[in-house]
């Protein structure tokens, strides 16, 4: 669990480190457009998914479609997953073992431009790398018995956003942020299931999704920045699929009766992701 007493104590060190040298910029420099120009800085917080675990199962293209829609079924026409389902990954793939999905650090690097726009509107873009290990699991368990578990976190994510801002006083800014994000995840699967076979496919691939956001910034000095910002990143994870094939089963494996073999994947194929987030930037001018 991160520890925001420990995050607010760092942020009132580092500022009252800084707080002597900044304090004479900003007597040197009176520059009115304190915004405009390019910076680089980075960002420390906490993510999380929201809670969404009692939602969250697994889903099954039986007939190879592209549709997850359907049931597997025995050979008598039973519901194979009677056991049911659980929104979080299973430690030891067996029901009353799920874990909730984590809450973890974020935290990253940015480089971005603004342009201040009279005496109020800043408009800019700025790109980012990121990483936040918050995760989203879910389970599946079958009557053979059997568990089948998924986890997902965002190993990290590369985004591009726009941002316009007003500054209602000289050196302290509010905007609004949203653009692009593009994440690539960290998957884990598993299984007590040794007779079928297990693919994964797309386990790799990069997902789009977006970002949206606010936050605030004030001026400690002619080039230092310090600011709070919430963001909300959503993708829509809908290309990652494990394939089921025949292995050693016999044809009247559930997995195989309606057509060879089963997809399966999360049946809640979007990632939604909450951060608060410290940032610090240095403005080049």
């Amino acid at each position: 669990m991160i520890n925001f007493n420990k995050l607010a104590i760092s942020a009132l060190a580092l500022c009252a480190f800084a707080s002597p040298a900044l304090a004479q910029d900003m007597i040197d420099d009176p520059d009115a457009n304190p915004f405009t120009g390019l910076y680089v800085g980075g960002h420390v917080g906490v993510g999380w998914r929201g809670n969404d675990d009692g939602v969250n199962s697994v889903a099954f293209d039986t007939d190879r479609n592209g549709d997850f829609n359907n049931q597997v079924n025995t050979s008598t026409g039973a519901n194979a997953f009677t056991p049911g389902f659980c929104g979080g990954f299973s430690t030891a793939n067996a029901p009353g073992s799920c874990a909730n999905d984590r809450d973890k650090i974020d935290y990253g690097v940015r480089v971005g431009f603004d342009a201040q726009v009279g005496n109020a509107l800043v408009i800019g873009v700025v790109g980012e790398a990121n990483k936040n290990d918050s995760s989203d699991g879910s389970a599946a368990f079958s009557s053979t018995p059997a568990g089948y578990s998924f986890n997902r976190k965002i190993d990290n994510a590369l985004s591009l956003r726009g941002r316009v801002g007003f500054t209602p006083g000289a050196r302290f800014l509010v905007y609004g942020t949203g653009g692009v994000s593009w994440a690539k995840f960290d998957r884990q699967f598993s299984t007590t299931n040794t007779q079928n076979s297990f693919t994964e496919f797309d386990r790799d691939k990069r997902v789009m999704g977006y970002q949206v956001g606010g936050g605030a910034e004030v001026m400690l000095g002619r080039n230092i920045s310090l600011g709070a910002e919430y963001l909300y990143s959503r993708y829509n994870d809908d290309k990652y699929f494990v394939a089921i094939g025949a292995g050693t089963a016999l044809p009247t494996n559930p997995f195989l009766l309606n057509g060879g073999g089963t997809n399966f994947r999360p049946s809640n194929t979007d990632f939604g992701l909450h951060a608060i987030r410290a940032t610090l930037s240095f403005r080049f001018r």
